[in-house]
């Protein structure tokens, strides 16, 4: 069965970076969008970025201006390049790609932001 699997979180200080990517261990077909949520301790899982086939992108209004979202479509990944990183930031984030058959997600990976 194909999974998402996602890297580049990690322990960041406050104002620092981190890269996260996601890609396919096999074939995903009619791709409609790439997305990345989060979801914090204690808290709901919410949207923070999200990226179309038609190459619209949409971010949380909590993100704007700090994060990226990109894609390369010769392999189907996605990545979120975080800048300006703030405690608030930190939550397990996970890669979702959505077809017209069904939702994948990634395994989450974990990124805290902490002096």
């Amino acid at each position: 069965q194909v999974q998402l699997v996602e890297s580049g979180g990690g322990l960041v200080q406050p104002g620092g970076s981190l890269r996260l990517s996601c890609g396919a261990s096999g074939n995903i077909f009619s791709i409609n969008a790439m997305a990345w949520y989060r979801q914090a301790p204690g808290k709901q899982r919410e949207l923070v970025a999200i990226i179309t086939r038609a190459g619209s992108i949409n971010y949380a209004d909590s993100v704007k201006g700090r994060f990226t979202i990109s894609r390369d479509n010769a392999d189907n990944t996605v990545y979120l390049q975080m800048n300006s990183l703030k405690p608030e930031d930190t939550a397990v984030y996970y890669c979702n790609f959505r077809t017209y058959y069904r939702d994948y997600w990634g395994q989450g990976t974990q990124v805290t932001v902490s002096a």
